[in-house]
């Protein structure tokens, strides 16, 4: 009998498997949402039904443009916790403006202005004060829902408009108006990000601070900028959750901000800056509603959504460690 001789991996194997692991961390967000389409659709028929699939791409367009905001403020090394307050800030301005006789023109630009006031506040701290952004977009979380309690007085405002119900029900075959305008942000903030000046100087200020400093970019106006962006999608999305609600909700709705932060991380942005796509957010964005869509459908109880939503971001925050 021969003793069989064991040989552990050369260096070259454990960088071929790293590599492949590395492979799947790439596209871990969009094989998700293959798999989840897959399954829930061989246990429920129903799920890539015309109709079914209309309303999750309109249930995602919120989140994927909250996710937009939130991949420019990861990008630059930050995190904006305030983000899903923003928006309830945004929609109270709108019901506030609407219910005094503006015209709903002018309410969303109310709506827009108030949600990008209080991104420019978060960037002016955060730039200007050298405060951590968890402290200070955690502390305006707490003050823009304040605020919006008292300037509604924690009633909801009713709206029966038209154009918004043609916004929240029109469209184009199964793409509604909503995610349409989601995919045309999804599209410009590419744009910015890959193809402008300040679109590298948002890499820079998040992959290397110093440098970027050194080379002339002044990264306070980019981080004050990259948080003003996010309050104004905010404001874009209080838009369309008051047309797909019918009414401007006071209280804030903390599975946006979380949803947010995690369509971000499944889409492979790192959270420590300098590394971000736009693409990836917009699919982790999906997967997230696919999935909550899914578990819906199948009867499962809305207490265990969160539970399956938390598993599978911190899985993604796992294979984030190999990404090439």
């Amino acid at each position: 009998m021969t003793n069989a001789t064991l040989t552990a991996p050369g260096p070259g194997a454990w960088s071929a498997r790293l590599r492949d692991v590395g492979f799947w961390a790439d596209w871990a967000a969009l094989v998700g949402l293959v798999v989840l389409v897959v399954v829930f659709q061989a246990a429920n028929p129903t799920f890539l039904s015309s109709g079914n699939v209309q309303s999750m791409l309109v249930a995602a367009a919120i989140l994927i443009i909250l996710a937009v905001g939130q991949t420019f403020v990861i990008a630059t090394a930050g995190i904006d916790l305030s983000i899903a307050s923003t928006m309830t800030l945004g929609a109270v301005a709108f019901g506030q403006a609407y219910a005094a006789g503006w015209g709903l023109g002018l309410s969303c630009l109310v709506a827009v202005a108030a949600s990008t006031v209080l991104g420019t506040v978060n960037g002016l701290i955060i730039a200007r004060g050298k405060i951590a952004d968890f402290i200070v977009t955690l502390g305006t979380l707490s003050a823009a829902s304040g605020l919006a309690l008292i300037l509604a007085d924690g009633k909801p405002v009713t709206i029966v408009d038209p154009a918004l119900l043609k916004l929240s029900t029109g469209g184009i075959g199964i793409l509604g108006w909503s995610f349409l305008i989601a995919a045309g942000i999804a599209v410009v903030a590419h744009v910015v990000l890959f193809h402008t000046r300040p679109g590298t100087h948002v890499l820079a200020t998040g992959g290397a601070p110093e440098s970027a400093t050194a080379m002339g970019i002044s990264t306070s106006r980019i981080k004050i900028g990259v948080y003003a962006g996010a309050g104004l999608l905010a404001g874009v999305g209080a838009i369309l959750l008051v047309a797909r609600v019918g009414a401007a909700e006071p209280a804030a709705n903390t599975s946006f901000l979380l949803n947010s932060v995690a369509a971000v991380v499944l889409g492979g942005v790192s959270l420590f800056g300098g590394r971000a796509t736009v693409i990836g957010p917009i699919i982790g964005a999906l997967l997230l509603t696919a999935l909550v869509n899914g578990l819906t459908l199948l009867g499962v109880s809305q207490f265990y959504q969160p539970l399956s939503v938390g598993i599978v971001v911190v899985l993604a925050a796992l294979l984030m460690r190999f990404q090439r």
